[in-house]
């Protein structure tokens, strides 16, 4: 898709996101939901989901506060939960690193599983070209509000959500609505397996280290397997040509 201008580009970006926001929501209603009956107040807690913008980090420190957990405890393991950014932001450094500091402030913050998955599928195409951060900043800033206003929404209802909704279940399935599309290659089916394998196995490890290793796994798995390919892919330059023709 060529973009006439940058409001097209947020408005596609905005656009792509929507369809993601109903695997979203039962997430924030549980993170409010939760956050009420522990007896924190409605200011406590959208101060919280401001701050931390993080479902997953924030969810776990909830449980963590509940269980009378130093606070120290609680910061490191929410900054464990978030290392996956650091790697996130990598990827998309080799896109957007020449942008001025105003836009990356702001992009860092936005930074969602969401916004990274879609943008990344973009940018791997190479069809957004000058429009790259709008496009960005449409998914980023929409999932930012879906997530505010669902947990906002959870502080509100509170308790009254009844259990058999089982708005849980509809977590997971979110999170593999953005794992599908990127399977486009032996690497990347290679690292999403690993990666599952090992949060399978490593669930019950302390501080939710399970998901640092099950991410750092799938990652090197990946680069393992994209290097073997490289290594295993035959020669067609014009030189090997000539070899063999001696």
């Amino acid at each position: 898709m060529r973009y006439r201008n940058a409001g097209h580009a947020f408005a596609h970006g905005v656009q792509t996101l929507i369809p993601l926001i109903p695997g979203v929501i039962p997430f924030g209603l549980v993170t409010g939901v939760m956050a009420t009956e522990m007896g924190m107040s409605p200011g406590t807690t959208m101060g919280m989901t401001l701050l931390f913008y993080s479902g997953s980090a924030q969810m776990v420190a909830l449980q963590l506060l509940h269980n009378a957990a130093l606070p120290l405890t609680v910061v490191v393991t929410a900054l464990i939960i978030n290392l996956r950014f650091i790697m996130y932001s990598a990827s998309l450094a080799a896109h957007l690193h020449k942008l001025p500091r105003r836009w990356t402030w702001s992009m860092t913050y936005l930074l969602s599983d969401q916004s990274y998955a879609l943008s990344t599928l973009k940018l791997a195409s190479g069809e957004l070209g000058v429009h790259a951060k709008h496009f960005y900043m449409g998914t980023a800033l929409a999932m930012y509000l879906a997530w505010q206003f669902s947990v906002l929404a959870g502080v509100i209802l509170g308790a009254r959500i009844p259990e058999t909704w089982s708005l849980g279940f509809a977590i997971p399935l979110s999170f593999l609505a953005l794992l599908v599309p990127n399977l486009r290659s032996a690497a990347t089916l290679g690292a999403a397996v690993v990666g599952g394998a090992l949060a399978v196995l490593a669930i019950k490890l302390p501080y939710n280290l399970g998901l640092v290793a099950a991410s750092v796994g799938g990652v090197v798995a990946g680069l393992l397997i994209e290097n073997l390919r490289k290594g295993a892919a035959p020669d067609t330059s014009t030189n090997a040509m000539e070899r063999e023709a001696q």
